[in-house]
């Protein structure tokens, strides 16, 4: 008897693995962290191995926990960090680089020329993405321009290209298989999502080969089966979905206007905009939502690249706290007009200012400023971001948000989601399971495996938490956020020397 769902939540900073019921709830989970390398500033960097490996551990571990045998399980859901980049031997499976993180900013000066030449309005039309570090394809071009033999070798055919989700498609089907799903594929910069296909004009722009690049699958499709020899028994790789879109799913935001926020190592916000690709005019980007039997729904997604991260830095970094669950309590200690702002610019400033060579600081230190003002500015710094994106979303689309849900491990904080409806004066709300990238794809493998007959099923699982309503006064949420930009101002590149 199948009755469990294997999700895969390959994350930034660490993988987990999590048994879902048909209910959408937890039967068990494991996780585990694995290193960063930041080779250079502004470099971020995973190892091939660390990603592959700790994914399987974990997969071992949650099956291990739950009491049950491989045999109990359906189906396999993947959800993965988006845009990170890795390239290896299609005879061999040996990595020929690292795995480029989507915070590596490597690819800076070359964004800068791409735009230089004029080549925003094509990019931006046909993926609707902005030239920037962040996404995949100025990172696969730096390593075939930069490893050692490895243009030529891509240009032979014998070099695979894949974002983190295909890298484990291929490692779990023990090569057979190379696909990605269309979310993933919406955030390389090399596909068309209007006509849902790898463009040829960017591939030759980018000098990308198109025999390195994946099938593109719908969000809820046969990827695969796995390797009876890694886990016991041959299971089918039904969901994929890039880790915000796998949120959006999880959430339900199915409803064209409905907006989800998540918060983890970044932010990030994602408003369903259904058949419509709606096109940002502040720096918002277009991209796949989800695709379902060939169907595309759009979304409008804010990026931030430094959310959680800056908890693990002030915990890791400053070595101001041992625990990340420590904060609320300090936080607590101080009050509104402590004056910090934290701009947790680390590796430059996503949307909507897109400012690559950004840095972080520390502004209003007084005499009176200590390890709880810190650890609030830093807080805080993740629901000014998302402030910044809630007011470029409401210019863009004219419908305003009714309410937002919330997912990630931030959001248990319940200080920074009364903060969050504070400084957004919108009604946060927090549903049952917090672990919503995984349940995303657990629906979507749902769906395929035929636990599920249609979204409307699945729609029905969500359930609240809670609630935070707004109580600052207008005049009190303006004077922060009116901090809050002028701290930002001042990081920004065009303003430094």
């Amino acid at each position: 008897m199948t009755s469990l769902m294997l999700a895969i939540d390959q994350g930034t900073t660490s993988s987990r693995a999590i048994l879902f019921d048909k209910t959408g709830n937890i039967v068990s989970l494991a996780q585990e962290e694995f290193p960063q390398h930041f080779p250079e500033g502004g470099w971020v960097e995973h190892h091939p191995d660390d990603i592959w490996g700790s994914t399987l551990r974990t997969i071992k571990q949650a099956i291990t926990n739950s009491g049950k045998t491989v045999h109990s399980i359906a189906g396999i859901g993947i959800t993965n960090q988006r845009e990170t980049t890795l390239v290896w031997d299609k005879n061999t499976g040996e990595p020929v680089y690292n795995a480029i993180v989507w915070q590596d900013r490597r690819t800076g000066d070359y964004c800068r020329s791409l735009k230089s030449q004029g080549h925003d309005e094509k990019i931006q039309s046909k993926t609707g993405l902005l030239i920037d570090p962040y996404f995949s394809a100025t990172k696969l071009r730096w390593i075939l321009e930069n490893v050692d033999g490895a243009r030529e070798r891509a240009e032979r055919g014998e070099l695979l290209f894949g974002t983190v989700d295909t890298y484990l498609i291929w490692k779990l089907t023990g090569g057979r298989e190379h696909r990605t799903d269309a979310t993933n594929a919406s955030r390389t910069c090399l596909f068309n999502i209007h006509e849902q296909c790898w463009d040829r004009d960017l591939l030759e722009l980018f000098g990308i080969p198109a025999s390195m690049l994946p099938e593109v699958m719908d969000s809820s499709d046969e990827f695969g089966r796995t390797d009876a020899q890694l886990l016991g028994a041959s299971l089918m790789i039904a969901g994929v979905a890039g880790d915000q879109q796998a949120a959006l799913i999880g959430q339900t935001c199915f409803e064209p206007g409905m907006v989800k926020s998540t918060y983890g190592t970044g932010c990030f916000m994602i408003m369903n905009t259904g058949e419509r690709a709606e096109v940002s005019n502040n720096k918002l980007l277009t991209t796949v939502g989800y695709r379902l039997d060939g169907k595309v729904t759009y979304a409008m997604e804010g990026s931030i690249f430094i959310a959680g991260a800056t908890v693990q830095w002030l915990r890791d970094g400053l070595k101001l706290f041992s625990n990340a669950s420590e904060t609320e309590h300090l936080a607590r200690e101080t009050n509104d007009g402590h004056g910090v702002y934290l701009v947790p610019a680390f590796t430059g400033l996503g949307a909507p200012h897109w400012d690559p060579q950004a840095r972080g600081a520390i502004f209003g230190l007084t005499r009176n400023t200590g390890i709880a003002e810190l650890v609030a500015a830093g807080l805080q710094s993740v629901c000014y971001q998302t402030r910044d994106l809630q007011e470029c979303m409401n210019r863009d689309v004219t419908a305003s948000t009714a309410a937002l849900r919330v997912d990630g491990g931030m959001v248990s904080n319940n200080w920074v989601m009364q903060f969050l409806a504070d400084i957004l004066d919108v009604q946060v709300d927090r549903p049952t399971v917090l672990e919503t990238t995984a349940l995303g794809v657990s629906y979507l493998a749902g769906l395929k495996l035929g636990w599920y007959e249609s979204l409307s099923d699945i729609t029905s699982l969500w359930h609240k938490e809670r609630s935070f309503y707004p109580q600052f006064s207008d005049d009190k949420r303006q004077s922060l956020y009116a901090g809050w930009l002028d701290a930002v101002s001042r990081v920004k590149s065009d303003n430094q020397d």
